[in-house]
């Protein structure tokens, strides 16, 4: 029964919700599986980290962060002083990165997974910027090494929608998709339905985790231009950048447009978009009202849609409701399972 040995770069609400899943899912991933693992290193932006050959304990690890303190008192040598040294000494078979998006650069996400790529590691990210910047360097780095850069976790959080096409769709060309990508503009609309200003709205999002204390990545359409360029680039082979996305965000709108728009049956809504035209893909994020005959109408809250035109399947959609760092942690532990069944 093969054995793998785990780290985890990133231990926020994702990569702790990851290390939940682990412990509730290890007797499965064992009988069902065949797999069992350790993790052998853990670090946090703000909470130090933690190395140990012989396995950490996960539960211990999850107290620790519980109480603010530091990993550093559950490592069995020296603490890591970097990411780039954690990475060097973690001796792990995978590295789970999920550190904060950084849409301009990638940065320092790549250098991350190129280093643990280097050292013959899978490499699960759940970042959106390492897609956008850097997926055909990673990716020709993975295959050279004989391993897997997978990152289903990057768009609509554990949704199948990088693996979809990957495994279950070949030689489907993908011609152009259109959804709501943001869950964060899409829960403050619906707010603003029931009366509440932009600015409450935008407050109550920030209150439930759910929008940064800067906002401006999510209603200035930032986050969703990034998942537009990240779908372009994977999925219709497009190298596509945030930057090259017609981007406007949700700012713009007022009390006075949802009045309107309700009054017609209709709805606002941050559509994000892209295209096939020639030999060129066209990507947009712009807010649209939609009407009770578009599947977009009937998403609400925090879930999220995308819809696929193919050549050989004219429609197809996927919806993920109400997703949470549990979703994304699904996606990382479901890129795992397929990194190393392909070993086999």
């Amino acid at each position: 029964m093969p054995h793998y040995t785990l780290s985890l770069l990133g231990f926020g609400n994702v990569g702790r919700a990851l290390a939940r899943l682990l412990l509730r899912k290890r007797d499965e991933l064992r009988a069902r599986h065949g797999i069992t693992f350790s993790v052998t290193g853990i670090a946090s932006g703000r909470h130090g980290a933690a190395l140990s050959p012989d396995g950490l304990d996960l539960p211990a690890a999850l107290s620790v962060m519980d109480s603010r303190g530091s990993l550093a008192t559950l490592s069995a040598q020296p603490a890591p002083p970097d990411s780039s040294a954690f990475i060097r000494n973690c001796g792990a078979d995978v590295l789970f990165e999920s550190i904060p998006v950084n849409y301009t650069t990638g940065q320092p996400a790549i250098d991350c997974l190129r280093a643990a790529l280097e050292q013959g590691m899978h490499a699960i990210s759940a970042n959106k910027g390492p897609v956008v910047h850097a997926y055909h360097e990673l990716t020709t780095l993975a295959e050279a090494k004989g391993v897997k850069y997978y990152f289903e976790s990057a768009v609509m959080d554990g949704a199948p929608i990088f693996s979809l096409f990957r495994e279950t769709l070949p030689a489907a060309e993908l011609r152009a998709f259109r959804g709501i990508l943001n869950s964060t503009t899409n829960l403050i609309l619906a707010r603003m339905e029931t009366g509440e200003s932009f600015d409450d709205a935008v407050r109550y999002a920030q209150s439930i985790g759910i929008a940064e204390t800067d906002p401006s990545g999510d209603v200035d359409g930032w986050d969703a231009a990034v998942k537009v360029a990240a779908l372009a680039t994977v999925l219709m082979d497009a190298p596509l950048k945030p930057q090259e996305v017609e981007r406007q965000g949700i700012r713009s709108i007022t009390s006075e447009d949802i009045i309107r728009a309700q009054s017609e049956g209709k709805r606002w809504k941050l559509v994000c978009t892209a295209r096939r035209d020639g030999e060129r893909v066209i990507g947009s994020v712009t807010p649209e009202t939609v009407g009770m005959d578009s599947p977009l109408y009937g998403v609400s809250g925090t879930s999220s849609i995308v819809q696929f035109e193919t050549d050989v399947l004219p429609g197809l959609s996927i919806v993920e409701t109400n997703p949470g760092p549990e979703t994304t942690a699904y996606g990382m532990l479901a890129d795992f399972l397929n990194a190393v069944n392909r070993e086999n």
